[in-house]
């Protein structure tokens, strides 16, 4: 039935996501052109506030939870893992006073109402995956705004989207380029659950009535780890909340 109702509603759900893109897309630029960083972050987080709740066309639930007094005097490394395409809005979203920033592929800073101007703006990495020296480069940079300005990042450590749900192996490169810059970054778990069921049929028909849920975990000092330890330690606490085991 969620399949069958995908058919039907998948075409509502897409128009109202375009257009949210289309509409924002000009807004960014000019909160940016005429306003600067502030004014354009705050237009960020509106969009996808609306981004985020799209998911109401396709009768799917969100949930977002956090326990924890998470500091924003001090940066951030947010490491989660990957289902879909819809996992982000919703961590920019709920993860606005951290100003989380992302590691994206640099063809995505182009072509994209909304996303491409705001990976181009935002002060995220955008990095060339067939130049490992610039995709370095590209990272430390950030790590370094990070350091600057408290910002965070959100990487996804399996490197790739779990288009099954089942947890791929977390390395740990990115965790450890951003704290060689930023070494004094607090490492926080996000898992993410079933989010992969709305794309479980690809692009169309996406899938109705599921539950979505993001649930931040025990933060990692990472002082006196390496960041083997820390990537080891994020991994297993997102495996205990999706009960999946290192096979």
């Amino acid at each position: 039935m969620s399949k069958f109702f995908g058919y039907i509603f998948s075409p509502i759900f897409y128009i109202f996501f375009g257009l949210t893109l289309c509409i924002f897309h000009p807004i960014q630029w000019i909160c940016f052109k005429f306003f600067g960083y502030k004014a354009h972050k705050v237009s960020v987080d509106v969009l996808n506030f609306f981004l985020t709740y799209c998911q109401i066309f396709l009768f799917n639930s969100i949930s977002f939870k956090n326990d924890y007094n998470l500091p924003t005097d001090r940066p951030i490394i947010f490491a989660a893992n990957h289902q879909s395409m819809y996992d982000i809005p919703s961590l920019i979203w709920y993860l606005r006073k951290h100003h989380a920033k992302f590691i994206s592929k640099i063809e995505l800073t182009r072509g994209i109402p909304s996303i491409s101007i705001n990976l181009r703006l935002g002060g995220g990495a955008n990095i060339n995956r067939k130049d490992n020296k610039q995709a370095i480069s590209e990272i430390i940079k950030l790590g370094r705004r990070m350091q600057e300005n408290n910002w965070s990042t959100v990487i996804f450590p399996e490197g790739t989207r779990a288009k099954d749900g089942q947890l791929k192996t977390f390395q740990f490169g990115g965790i450890a380029t951003l704290l060689k810059a930023a070494p004094n970054a607090l490492v926080v778990p996000v898992a993410i659950e079933n989010s992969w069921k709305i794309v479980r049929f690809g692009m169309y028909p996406l899938t109705t009535g599921h539950a979505l849920r993001w649930t931040v975990l025990k933060p990692i000092d990472p002082a006196g780890k390496t960041p083997n330890d820390i990537t080891f330690e994020v991994e297993t606490q997102i495996r205990k909340v999706l009960n999946q085991t290192i096979s």
